[in-house]
């Protein structure tokens, strides 16, 4: 009966390693059918858009936009709560910008050109800890494409796993 216990934490440690292992990170297009632009309606654009979504480290955001009238700048609190962009941490400026949310923690973005950041071309990023569960925040949001379906399996999975493992164990 050992044997099989064993087999069984074998199996599901082999599982947690390869969802873990194959996984791809989730891809966003900041503002999705807007893209990166001065949005409409000011802050509440992009503001919203940052809600529904749930980042994760590894997980690329996706700046698509007109070289000609906009850029992305990540900068530092301050400078995104003032809309300053003479110090920024890293620029982009090619039209089509993959950034990788390579850690958890807070992330802000925005456009230099004069105007557009204190018209609402701005973004605050959260990227919540590898370990942290869907199901740890109050109402995660359903996912919209296929990518996104996938990263969220994967982060329930392996949460759920992580949770029953120590149970296993002790049947060992």
């Amino acid at each position: 009966m050992g044997l099989v216990k064993r087999g069984v934490v074998f199996l599901m440690m082999m599982m947690m390693v390869g969802l873990h292992g194959v996984s791809r990170a989730a891809e966003y297009k900041v503002g999705d059918s807007i893209g990166w632009t001065v949005p409409a309606d000011g802050f509440s654009d992009y503001k919203n858009w940052a809600a529904q979504h749930r980042f994760y480290p590894g997980d690329v955001l996706v700046f698509v936009y007109n070289m000609q009238f906009h850029d992305v700048q990540q900068v530092h609190v301050e400078d995104f709560k003032s809309c300053n962009s003479k110090s920024p941490i890293a620029s982009f400026n090619n039209g089509t910008d993959n950034i990788t949310l390579s850690t958890s923690g807070e992330y802000y973005f925005l456009c230099s050109y004069p105007g557009h950041c204190p018209a609402g071309q701005k973004i605050h990023i959260t990227v919540n800890s590898a370990a942290q569960s869907p199901s740890h925040n109050a109402s995660p949001a359903p996912p919209n494409n296929a990518a996104q379906s996938l990263h969220a399996f994967k982060h329930s999975i392996l949460a759920i796993s992580f949770t029953f493992l120590p149970l296993l164990l002790r049947l060992v």
